[in-house]
């Protein structure tokens, strides 16, 4: 799904302005990105959270050559879907 899905489907559901929507939109998934920039957690109660990983330096092979090489220490977001939404998942016949 596309942000302009998103926006689509709220702008339909509340009869809202696609622009007011998109920029709505934009404002919460610019605050989200500047608040895990802060290594702040983002909890959406009913769908998950969001956090920010740090990850160890690692020395790896390349499978191409062959040749070691050394991976830096990084960050990654993690995400943990809350508990409503893992049990609609798994029941989720498809």
């Amino acid at each position: 799904m596309l942000k302009k899905d998103v926006v689509d489907k709220v702008s339909s559901e509340l009869a809202i302005q696609k622009q007011d929507v998109t920029l709505a939109v934009d404002i919460m998934l610019e605050t989200m990105a500047n608040a895990l920039i802060e290594k702040r957690r983002i909890e959406l109660r009913g769908f998950g959270s969001f956090s920010v990983r740090g990850r160890k330096p690692r020395s790896t092979k390349n499978p191409r050559t062959g040749k070691m090489m050394d991976i830096p220490s990084r960050k990654t977001l993690h995400f943990t879907m809350s508990k409503s939404l893992k049990e609609a998942l798994i029941s989720e016949t498809d």
